[in-house]
C-alpha cells in the first residue's frame, strides 16, 4: 500500500515538470545561450606579462653579465701588456749654476724617473758610468772601444778599417776573405785550393815518423832506419855479411793513403847509385829493393817523397 502511494507520487512528480518545461518552450521567451568562458580581468593580464619577462630576464641577465665582465677583464690585460714596460719619464732642464756643480762635485740632479735633456753638444772631458741600459736613437761614434767581456752582435757587422784579435778567433761556420790573407801560421786539418798554390819560400813537411821493418836481404847483421814522415823523408840501409838481391827496407805509413800514392826515391852518394834499385808500393807503405847483390858492410842511402 505504501509502495503503490510513492509511486503514484513520483508519476505526479514527473508529469508536472514536463508540463512546466512545455509551457516555457511556448511562451515568448527567447532560448538561453549556452555559457560563455568569463574574460580574465586585466591585472590579472598585466601579471602574466611581468611573469613572463621575469622569467626569461632571470636566464640571460646573468649571461649578459659575465659577457661584459669578461671583456672587460679581456681589455684590462691588453692594456697592461702594451704599456706595462712603459715608464713615465718627467723632463727636467738643468740651469748654468746646476751644471756647474756637476762639474766640480758628485751632486745627483733629478730622481730616476726624470729625463735630462741637453739641447746643445756635451764633452764629457774624464769617464762616464751608466749604471743601467744605454739606449741610443741615431748613430754611435767611438774612436776606440775596449770590451772587457762578451761583444754580441745579433745583425751583420761592418768593420771599414783593420780588426785586430789579440786572442783567438773561433768560426763556426763558412768563412769568405775577398781580399788578400795574411798570416805568419795556418794550421788546418785540411785545405782545398781551387787555384794555383804559389811558394815564395821553403816547403816544410813534419808528421810523425812512419815505423819500418828490416828485410834479410840485408845480410847477417843488417839494419834500417828512416827519418821524416809519410810524405817526405829519408831511408838508411846497413848491409851486413852475404847481402843479396831483394827487398831490404819497408816504411809503413802512419796514416794510409786514399789511393796508392805516387813516390819520388832519389839515391844519395855514388855509393847508393850502384844499385839497380826499384820500389813497390801500396796505399799503406812502401819497400826499397834492388835486382843486384848490394856490397856488405856498405851503407846506402835514399830520400823519397810521397804524395797521394
Amino acid at each position: 500500500m505504501q509502495d503503490d502511494q510513492k509511486g503514484l507520487e513520483a508519476k505526479e512528480s514527473t508529469e508536472s515538470s514536463l508540463e512546466y518545461r512545455s509551457s516555457d518552450n511556448q511562451g515568448s521567451q527567447p532560448p538561453v545561450s549556452p555559457p560563455q568562458a568569463a574574460t580574465p580581468p586585466k591585472g590579472k593580464k598585466i601579471e602574466e606579462v611581468r611573469r613572463r619577462l621575469s622569467t626569461h630576464w632571470s636566464i640571460y641577465v646573468p649571461v649578459f653579465l659575465i659577457l661584459v665582465v669578461g671583456l672587460t677583464f679581456g681589455a684590462i690585460l691588453l692594456y697592461h701588456n702594451q704599456n706595462g714596460n712603459k715608464v713615465s719619464l718627467n723632463e727636467q732642464n738643468l740651469s748654468t749654476s746646476q751644471l756647474n756643480s756637476l762639474a766640480s762635485t758628485n751632486d745627483t740632479i733629478g730622481s730616476s724617473n726624470q729625463v735630462l735633456t741637453v739641447q746643445s753638444s756635451a764633452i764629457f772631458s774624464s769617464q762616464v758610468l751608466i749604471r743601467g741600459q744605454l739606449q741610443v736613437a741615431g748613430q754611435l761614434q767611438l774612436s776606440q772601444l775596449a770590451v772587457s767581456k762578451d761583444l754580441s752582435i745579433a745583425g751583420n757587422a761592418s768593420i771599414q778599417g783593420s780588426l785586430t784579435i789579440q786572442n783567438g778567433i773561433n768560426v763556426s761556420g763558412n768563412g769568405t776573405f775577398s781580399g788578400a790573407l795574411s798570416t805568419p801560421q795556418l794550421t788546418t786539418a785540411a785545405l782545398q785550393l781551387n787555384g794555383n798554390l804559389t811558394l815564395s819560400h821553403h816547403l816544410l813537411i813534419s808528421g810523425s815518423i812512419p815505423s819500418r821493418t828490416t828485410g834479410a836481404a840485408t845480410g847477417n847483421g843488417g839494419t834500417t832506419s828512416v827519418n821524416g814522415s809519410d810524405t817526405a823523408g829519408t831511408l838508411t840501409i846497413n848491409t851486413g855479411s852475404s847481402p843479396f838481391a831483394g827487398c831490404y827496407e819497408t816504411v809503413t805509413f802512419t796514416s794510409p793513403f786514399n789511393g796508392t800514392p805516387h813516390m819520388l826515391l832519389t839515391p844519395i852518394g855514388a855509393s847508393s847509385a850502384t844499385l839497380t834499385y826499384y820500389v813497390n808500393r801500396t796505399s799503406t807503405a812502401f819497400s826499397v829493393c834492388s835486382d843486384n847483390a848490394p856490397q856488405a858492410g856498405q851503407t846506402y842511402v835514399f830520400d823519397y817523397f810521397v804524395i797521394d
